[in-house]
Formats: C-alpha cells, sequence, structure tokens
C-alpha cells in the first residue's frame, strides 16, 4: 500500500479502495481517491512541497469559505508531513456546460466585502512557488510595491528573465502606485489566483473556488486575473458592479493589476509572458 493510501485511511478512518490520477494543480500530483461504501474524495500530494504547503492551501480554503458568499471544497484531512497531502470533499464535474455567470458575479462581490483584516496575510506565509512576501501592511500601495513589484524586478533581474528596461518600468510603476491605483480602497478578501481554470464547475453548472492564493488586496486584483486568461462572461462582471459598485476607471487599471501575475508568468515560462510585460508597462510608464 502506497503510503498516501496509509495516510489517507488513517486520517479519515475508512478503507482505500483505489486512486485514480486526475488533473488539478501545477505542482502537485491529484487523485480521486474512492472509499469503502462507494463514497469519493480528492486528495492531492507532493514528494517536495514548499514549507507548509498544504496546511496554507487548507487554511486559505477555510478562509473564503467563511465568507459564505460562493462554494469552496470542504477540507476533509491536511498534513505537511511526509506524506504531505490535501483531501477535499470531491466535486462532480462533466466537462463543458452552462453556468450562471451573474450568480458568480455577484458571489464574487459578496467575498470580497467580507474584507481582511489588512493587506497581504497576518500569518504572513507567502504566495506561490516564488514564494512572494505577504507579511501585512495597511496600505495597498505599500502591499504591491514592496510585497509584488519590487520583489518581482529583483528576481526577474537576477534570473535574467525580463530586459532591462522592463526592471526599470517596474520600479517606476512601483513608485507612482498612489497615482495610479485609483481610489484607496480597504483590503478585500481575494481569492489571489482567480483565472478561469481555478473556478470549478460542478454537474449542475455551480461554481466553485480551488486552488486559491488568498489574502488580503484590492479588490480590482481578482478581477485583473478574471480578464487576463479569459473564460468568464461579461454577466459575471455586470453582476458583481450591481452589488458592489467598483470605482470609476477600473477597467483602465487592469494592466496595473495583471502586472504582477504577468513577471510571475515571465519569470516562470518566458516566452511571450516578456512581450506581455512589456506591453503593460508601456500602458503605465511613457
Amino acid at each position: 500500500m502506497k503510503p498516501l493510501e496509509v495516510a489517507l485511511e488513517d486520517s479519515l478512518d475508512t478503507d482505500v479502495i483505489s486512486l485514480r490520477r486526475v488533473s488539478g494543480g501545477d505542482m502537485a500530483e491529484s487523485f480521486m481517491v474512492e472509499l469503502t461504501g462507494g463514497h469519493r474524495v480528492f486528495a492531492k500530494t507532493h514528494t517536495s512541497p514548499p514549507q507548509g504547503f498544504f496546511s496554507r492551501e487548507a487554511a486559505d480554503l477555510g478562509w473564503l469559505d467563511e465568507a459564505a458568499a460562493l462554494r469552496v471544497p470542504k477540507v476533509l484531512a491536511v498534513s505537511d508531513r511526509s506524506p504531505a497531502f490535501l483531501c477535499l470533499e470531491w466535486i462532480e464535474s462533466v466537462g463543458q456546460r452552462s453556468t450562471d455567470e451573474a450568480a458568480f458575479g455577484q458571489g464574487l462581490a459578496r467575498l470580497h466585502q467580507a474584507g481582511a483584516p489588512s493587506f497581504g496575510r497576518m500569518d504572513a506565509r507567502t504566495t506561490g512557488s516564488l514564494a512572494l512576501p505577504n507579511d501585512p501592511v495597511d496600505s495597498w500601495v505599500k502591499f504591491f510595491a514592496e510585497r509584488r513589484l519590487l520583489p518581482l524586478a529583483r528576481m526577474a533581474s537576477n534570473r535574467a528573465s525580463l530586459p532591462d528596461r522592463s526592471i526599470v518600468a517596474l520600479e517606476v510603476v512601483a513608485d507612482k502606485l498612489a497615482e495610479l491605483g485609483g481610489p484607496e480602497e480597504s483590503p478585500a478578501r481575494l481569492h489571489g489566483d482567480l483565472w478561469a481554470g481555478n473556478r470549478m464547475l460542478d454537474a449542475h453548472g455551480r461554481s466553485w473556488l480551488i486552488d486559491p492564493a488568498a489574502h488580503g488586496g484590492h479588490r480590482e486584483f481578482d478581477l485583473a486575473m478574471m480578464r487576463l486568461f479569459g473564460g468568464f462572461g461579461d454577466a459575471a462582471f455586470s453582476a458583481y458592479d450591481e452589488v458592489y459598485p467598483l470605482a470609476d476607471g477600473w477597467q483602465d487599471r487592469i494592466s496595473l493589476h495583471q502586472l504582477a501575475p504577468l513577471v510571475v508568468h515571465a519569470i516562470k515560462f518566458g516566452a511571450g509572458y516578456v512581450a506581455a510585460v512589456d506591453h503593460a508597462l508601456r500602458q503605465l510608464v511613457s
């Protein structure tokens, strides 16, 4: 019996009948787990995860669920010890289907309205494989400059992921955030990595949030992520704005909020993301 099966049986107090590999997450192996009685759960594991990898995700899911705004899978078991794993309730998905985009937009607005105690995270746990800092601060300008753009500029420079002109432009944007970022807002409760692949649709077309990089941040960040790779209908944005009206000019700030994830992708994957960073920067720095 594999170590993951043993760990799941001990944690769930039931027998594992089978494990079938499925897609889910770019840093972990994911499985559909058949249990005694025909029950299914989702589990993912990692042979050498970053410190606190799965307990952070479990905490993120719990924090999002507290808002009672959008569906979040229930955490059934978690461990950061070998074998490190996270076990969640199974969400049945059957491929492409229609979904209520307006309901998703309304739910996202309520999630953001639930707020956060600070920008960043009170536990200061880092985000993603690049371990971006999340030490809590009371200003979005300080958070986005010192916890996102400037650390990413240093990483991109050290790894030669971006040309020098882009590094300089990132530093200029970080210095101009007070004038580029629009009206001040209190910290929103963010999913933090809200591209279409992290919204799961169940067999009834209902939306579930998965794989968060949750933190307190500017709510326009989640909306900009939704625009980055597509997959969300216009009705979602309209319904969001009806529940929690956005500040004037928010669409003009999409490139600003997309900048950090674009730099992350340029560092990790290179190729077209380098040009995408340059395009976003040219819209922000004349």
